[in-house]
């Protein structure tokens, strides 16, 4: 178990990574229809704001900003300790791998603790930026899995036993996320001013951008067998939320503003008649 050592020793916050104990297979959980639930939130942050919610179609729905860096903010809405398996595209936030939920390492959360996720783990002290940008420029792309592009998903244990007073400390990291430098990745900037591509190319992708102080440490910790919460996310960009029916178009829009403006009377007049002058 790995936990999260805050730069800032004023804030509230921590995250912990955790390698579960739980071995069993994953069993089915209950999903959540929006972004929170009795065990955890899930919100998705862009300079500090949370972007609003959209639930249609089953699940639950946010509109990517292309080029704009975002975090993910997990809350603990319990009086117990949980850990959540965080996947980003399919990958995991810690190691970028792909795995079961059981198997995933995780963050963990004291009672009632808030924490904030700003990229992928790719060591003990450093993480590297999500970012909105294209499928073609995502790190899913860059490491060959692009399966769960548009995806974000948070799968939540609970804590066995109460925390333990002592914990056992085991260093950093010993499974780093693959390093991208070998290969030429375009900024979060590069991206928002990139020429637009195929009609696929289009959808929205996370990208992994610049990089970022985030320090954790290995902890123990002993989860139950099975999910409490499975909170899961669709995003995409504003043309395939309005192509999907979530969204309304841009003249939609407008039109449906004139006509809340509309009135049945102004002032006093006749009918003009398109045929003065005529029969």
């Amino acid at each position: 178990m790995l936990h999260q050592q805050p730069n800032n020793p004023t804030k509230t916050s921590a995250a912990v990574l955790a390698l579960t104990i739980a071995a069993s297979v994953l069993m089915s959980a209950p999903t959540a229809a929006a972004l929170g639930g009795e065990t955890c939130r899930i919100e998705i942050l862009v300079d500090g704001s949370v972007l609003s919610e959209h639930a249609a179609r089953g699940t639950t729905y946010i509109e990517a900003l292309e080029g704009r860096e975002y975090e993910v903010r997990l809350t603990n809405l319990t009086d117990r300790r949980i850990a959540v398996a965080l996947a980003v595209d399919g990958l995991n936030s810690i190691d970028a791998k792909t795995t079961s939920a059981n198997d995933a390492s995780k963050w963990v959360l004291d009672p009632h603790e808030t924490t904030t996720i700003s990229g992928w783990q790719t060591s003990s002290t450093h993480a590297r930026h999500f970012f909105f940008t294209t499928e073609k420029n995502s790190y899913g792309e860059w490491l060959g899995r692009a399966d769960n592009l548009g995806v974000i998903e948070a799968v939540v244990f609970r804590e066995k036993q109460p925390r333990k007073t002592l914990s056992q400390w085991f260093g950093g990291l010993t499974d780093e996320a693959p390093e991208p430098a070998r290969r030429a990745r375009p900024s979060a900037e590069a991206e928002s001013k990139a020429e637009a591509g195929s009609d696929a190319d289009d959808m929205a992708a996370t990208g992994i951008g610049r990089r970022v102080d985030h320090r954790v440490r290995r902890v123990q910790l002993d989860l139950e067998d099975d999910p409490a919460t499975q909170l899961r996310l669709r995003y995409e960009y504003r043309p395939q939320l309005v192509h999907l029916g979530i969204l309304p178009s841009p003249e939609e829009e407008e039109a449906l503003t004139r006509r809340e403006r509309a009135t049945g009377f102004t002032d006093f007049a006749f009918a003009p008649d398109p045929f003065a002058g005529g029969r």
